[in-house]
């Protein structure tokens, strides 16, 4: 059959710059019976990358439990998860990477970041209520990291604010495993009602086909590729794989779009985000079991003398596929013309399951949809546990001295810009569009109000990637743990996990062993918890020319509070207020943040976590909330309990400090042969201040309701101290700690901004 084009021939050297193994190619030949011609194979190379097939993580993701109570859309069905919240209602969540390119173009790597996890959620029919991102960045004194920082969040910020959606929260740290390859996770939450759900399928034939936003151009082009493989000293030459956003253009299609969902013309609708118009076109012919007929010629394009293979590629932002109802086009054009949007008919639903593409009436490309999206290449990739943790995990603490000066220790931690305040990044965003946000960034979790209801919808991102990188499996464990245990923190009861899953090259058995164990990990704390994960996004080959990144698999949890009026702040609230340490301290710093910082070493086991000791607690601190008996609930995490009672009184509305001189009980708990304690059956101070063992918050309440927390605590067999109150004005800890938060607070709060404020 003749195609349009006459391109270069299809050699080896053109197959492997593509990213098609020769084995891959052969089963490209037996899917389409022939030798496919360029478009073909550039169709062929963004499906099946790793970053749309999931051909080397497939088989590992299916450890993860999919589903649950509530669950109306599981994880790979369409484009995000949704979770039945009563009412009517449903949330739509999901989380991905925009990793290389934000590497390569800060700015508009994150901006699109944003805007293609927003078309994830408003493509289901939902509309987005609020943004979450996850960050990592090399060392803050690095000028590179800086001029990463700046542009990263000036995107968020100027892609968000424009969409007038509010960014909340999330987590940002900084390491020089980033260095050059930095993560850039963007989390996107929405509502929907359970009869407006939109699925992505092209079904009906003879239904026509259109194409709606703004005109196809070359940039994005092979994007999906480009983010399966490594980063290297070329890298940037790739900016043409790099997109340009333009949030005001999206707003526009989020709102026609979300009125054309309130219509009965629409039959499915999918966005355009990685690999373009050919995995628009393909995932929703074969979702559908049906065929799918475009003309290109009918295809806006804002460039002259495209090729096929460039439109089929490109991924030109704020474009959408919709397939309507024949004899309902007029409602579609009417309504984007409403919004100043162009809407082109551009092919139809056919009989058959074949995806046909033609050029003026040629055809260009013809295969069958399956081949591109189910079809594809799995691969069972070799495993070899990493030589390093042999020798990184051993820690004797006999050889750990301890410091002299805690207070020293504390202002060190606090200083360090994965700890310090993110104020600096998150006003910049416009946290607070839409009145409907409760707990503003810096709290545990996010909380955003369901306007016209009593309910709130709380939400975490989380990862330990040092954990992770000592040991993946504990270190997914706890990924889920903490995000579970920050939006139990304030109330809310998990709904459902997404995650993000960033690690190096899995064509490395190192790499892919650990990849395989932290989803172990991940897996085994969700079915403790009851949480069915919904979807996410794998993002391998981030690797920069000194190597792989540590395993960072971000976690994002979203929890649902029935009533907003019993939500939980995480600082201290009333003056008097008592305070208790609910959970075991052990002889814990390995992989902790104290003994990086202090000692230089990053070694040593992570803190073990007991599924069924942080089960209990998750299911107490939901027990007091809603019985409205805590002022106040922060985890422990980063810098152990000093830290957490220093974010506590800094986060204070009234920078109310606290006097802690209850801590003897906490010392002698720890002793026993059941306990973790190392050296001579003794819990040290700097555990005991610093350490980072799991399954721990702290938790205030008013005089009158401790009965009922101590109460509760032993009803479901977990340790409870109370340690101190909270007032005055300094932070005093045992006889090792005392300063003012006053001045705890400056230097908190002015960590990135002196970094950060200086130059472009």
């Amino acid at each position: 059959m003749t195609m349009t084009q006459n391109p270069p021939a299809i050699t080896p050297k053109l197959i492997a710059l593509h990213g098609i193994t020769p084995e891959e190619y052969q089963m490209i030949i037996k899917k389409i019976g022939r030798e496919p011609n360029l478009t073909e194979l550039g169709m062929f190379s963004v499906m099946w990358s790793e970053h749309c097939s999931y051909k080397n993580s497939k088989p590992i993701l299916k450890l993860f439990p999919t589903s649950g109570a509530g669950v109306l859309v599981k994880a790979g069905e369409e484009n995000a998860g949704i979770v039945d919240i009563g009412d009517g209602l449903a949330v739509c969540f999901k989380i991905e990477s925009h990793n290389h390119p934000s590497a390569i173009e800060p700015f508009q790597g994150a901006a699109t970041g944003v805007g293609g996890i927003l078309r994830d959620i408003f493509t289901m029919g939902a509309r987005p209520i609020f943004l979450m991102n996850s960050l990592r960045f090399g060392k803050l004194d690095s000028p590179q990291t800086q001029r990463l920082v700046r542009g990263v969040v000036a995107g968020i910020s100027h892609y968000g604010n424009c969409m007038g959606i509010p960014t909340v929260g999330g987590e940002v740290y900084f390491d020089e495993c980033y260095e050059g390859n930095p993560l850039v996770n963007a989390m996107a939450v929405g509502l929907v009602t359970k009869d407006s759900i939109v699925k992505g399928k092209a079904s009906g034939a003879g239904n026509p086909v259109y194409y709606v936003g703004p005109g196809t151009g070359r940039d994005g082009l092979g994007g999906a590729a480009f983010a399966s493989r490594d980063l290297s000293e070329e890298s940037h030459e790739d900016r043409p794989a790099v997109q340009v956003g333009d949030p005001f253009m999206e707003k526009l299609l989020m709102e026609a779009c979300l009125e054309l969902c309130q219509t009965d013309a629409l039959v499915g609708m999918q966005d355009m985000g990685a690999a373009g118009l050919t995995c628009a076109t393909s995932e929703t012919a074969a979702r559908a079991a049906m065929g799918i007929e475009i003309d290109l010629a009918k295809v806006p394009q804002r460039e002259t003398g495209m090729t096929s293979y460039e439109i089929m590629l490109s991924e030109s932002q704020e474009r959408m596929l919709i397939i309507v109802k024949k004899g309902k086009e007029k409602i579609v054009e009417d309504i984007f013309e409403k919004w100043d949007l162009h809407a082109a008919r551009i092919g139809e639903v056919k009989e058959g399951t074949t995806m046909r593409v033609f050029e003026n009436g040629k055809l260009a490309s013809e295969i069958p949809a399956k081949a591109l999206v189910d079809e594809g290449p799995v691969n069972v990739r070799e495993e070899k546990q990493p030589a390093y943790l042999e020798l990184e995990q051993k820690l004797d603490l006999a050889g750990i001295p301890e410091p002299q000066d805690f207070n020293a220790v504390l202002l060190k931690l606090l200083a360090h810009p994965s700890i310090a305040s993110k104020a600096w990044i998150w006003e910049q965003y416009d946290h607070m569009v839409r009145t409907d946000t409760v707990f503003y960034p810096g709290h545990d979790a996010a909380l955003v109000r369901i306007k016209g209801t009593t309910k709130g919808l709380a939400a975490s991102t989380d990862c330990n990637s040092l954990y992770c990188y000592l040991d993946p499996y504990e270190g997914g464990k706890i990924a889920v743990a903490e995000a579970v245990r920050n939006v139990i923190s304030t109330g809310a009861r998990p709904l459902g996990m997404t995650n993000c899953l960033n690690f190096g090259n899995p064509m490395k058995p190192e790499v892919f062993w650990t990849f395989h164990q932290a989803v172990n990990g991940m897996s085994d704390a969700c079915r403790a918890f009851g949480i069915p994960v919904t979807g996410g996004n794998v993002s391998f080959y981030n690797e920069n020319p000194q190597g792989a990144i540590y395993p960072t698999p971000t976690v994002g949890i979203v929890g649902l509070i029935e009533d907003i009026e019993t939500r939980v702040p995480s600082a201290f609230q009333n003056q008097g207020d008592l305070i208790f340490l609910l959970g075991a301290t052990r002889n814990e710093i390995g992989a902790s943040h104290y003994l990086s910082v202090i000692h230089g070493r990053k070694q040593g086991l992570p803190p073990r976590l007991d599924l069924e000791r942080e089960a209990a607690l998750g299911r107490l601190i939901l027990g007091l909330a809603g019985k409205k008996v805590l002022s106040s609930c922060h985890d422990l995490s980063e810098g152990g309990l000093a830290v957490t009672l220093a974010e506590c009184a800094i986060r204070s509305p009234a920078k109310l400090g606290a006097v802690v001189d209850q801590l003897d009980m906490v010392m002698q708990s720890a002793l026993g042969p059941q306990a973790q304690t190392g050296t001579e059956g003794k819990l040290r101070a700097d555990a005991l201040y610093f350490g980072e063992s799991q399954s721990r918050c702290v938790v205030t309440v008013k005089p009158e309701h401790k009965e009922v927390l101590v109460h509760e605590a032993q009803k479901w067999g977990l340790p409870v101290f109370q340690i101190g109150k909270a007032g005055g004005k300094d932070l005093v800890l045992g006889e090792r700690i005392q300063l003012a938060v006053a001045d705890l607070s400056r230097l908190y709060e002015k960590v990135l901004p002196d970094s950060l404020n200086g130059g472009v």
